[in-house]
C-alpha cells in the first residue's frame, strides 16, 4: 500500500461572504488552495455584492460565529488564522475572545470599506478593533483608507508610510504591513515590527480589475505562515502571489473584476498545463 497523503497546513478565515466570488471568504479559500493549504471558514456576514458594489449586508449572530469557530478549531485545529470583515463591535469582541487563547499566527485585515467605497465596519466597532483585535495580530495589513480610519494618519506619499506603521504598531500587533497600493508610482508596501523595515515593491500594473486584492494578500500571508515561513518571508511570498493575481485580473460583470486567484494554476496558451504540472 502507498503512503497516505500528507495533510496540508490548515488555515482558517474568519470573514464575510462575497456573493460575486472576488473577495471575502471566497477569495480567501481560493488563495489558500492555490498556495497548497487547506482553507476553512467562519462566516461573519453575508453580502449581496457584485462587480458594481455592495447592495446589502447581513451580519450573523455572535452565537453562529462562535459555533463555527469551535466546530473547526476543536476538531480539525488550525495552523494560522486570517480575519477579514467583522462588521460590528459585537462580532469583533466575539472573534477576539475566540482568538486570544490560540497559539498560532493571526493575520488581521481590518476591513473597513469595500473596493467600491461601501462601509463594511460599523463606526462603533473601531475601538474594539484597536483595543481587542489588533493586539492579537501577528501581522496587521491595513490599506491607506483603513490606516486613516483606525489612526487618523493620512498617507499622501511614501515618506508617510513609516508614520502610519508606527501608529498601527501602537495598538499592539507584532508586525504592521502598510499597503501603499493607492499611492502613485510603484506598488510599495512597508512591513515593519518597529525595529526592522522591509520595503516591498512591485511595478504598477495597468489593470483595473483588482477586486479582492486586500483579502487575497492577507490570506496568502496566512497560508505562508501556516506553512512555517517567518513573517518577512511570508509577506514577500504573498506580495509576489498577489502581484501575479492582479496581473491576471479579469473583467467580470459591468464593473471592477476580480484578481485571478488561480493564475499560477491556469492552463497556458495552447492548452499546455501550468508550469510544474504534467
Amino acid at each position: 500500500m502507498g503512503t497516505p497523503p500528507r495533510t496540508p497546513p490548515r488555515v482558517l478565515t474568519v470573514a464575510g461572504s462575497d456573493s460575486g466570488g472576488g473577495a471575502g471568504i471566497q477569495a480567501d479559500l481560493k488563495t489558500m488552495l492555490a498556495l497548497g493549504t487547506h482553507g476553512m471558514s467562519v462566516l461573519t456576514a453575508v453580502t449581496a455584492q457584485n462587480s458594481l458594489g455592495v447592495q446589502g449586508v447581513w451580519e450573523l449572530p455572535a452565537d453562529a460565529v462562535r459555533a463555527q469557530f469551535r466546530a473547526v478549531v476543536d476538531d480539525i485545529g488550525v495552523a494560522a488564522v486570517k480575519t477579514g470583515m467583522l462588521a460590528s463591535a459585537d462580532l469583533v469582541e466575539t472573534v477576539a475572545g475566540l482568538l486570544a487563547p490560540l497559539d498560532v499566527p493571526v493575520v488581521v485585515d481590518p476591513v473597513g470599506v469595500s473596493k467600491h467605497g461601501d462601509p463594511l465596519l460599523a463606526v462603533d466597532a473601531l475601538d474594539a478593533v484597536r483595543g481587542r483585535l489588533l493586539p492579537l495580530a501577528t501581522v496587521a495589513t491595513p490599506n491607506l483608507a483603513e490606516v486613516a480610519q483606525l489612526t487618523g494618519v493620512v498617507v499622501e506619499g511614501e515618506d508617510d508610510l513609516r508614520r502610519a506603521a508606527d501608529a498601527v504598531l501602537g495598538y499592539g500587533p507584532r508586525w504592521a504591513l502598510i499597503k501603499g497600493g493607492h499611492l502613485s508610482g510603484d506598488a510599495t508596501d512597508l512591513l515593519t515590527d518597529g525595529t526592522v523595515e522591509h520595503w516591498l515593491r512591485a511595478p504598477r500594473l495597468d489593470n483595473r480589475h483588482t477586486h479582492g486584492t486586500g483579502c487575497t494578500y492577507a490570506s496568502a500571508i496566512a497560508a505562508r505562515l501556516a506553512a512555517g515561513d517567518p513573517v518577512p518571508e511570508a509577506v514577500a511570498a504573498a506580495k509576489e502571489y498577489v502581484t501575479g493575481a492582479i496581473r491576471a485580473g479579469f473583467a467580470l460583470g459591468a464593473g471592477i473584476g476580480p484578481v485571478h486567484h488561480g493564475h499560477a494554476l491556469a492552463p497556458r496558451p495552447g492548452g499546455a498545463p501550468p508550469a510544474g504540472l504534467s
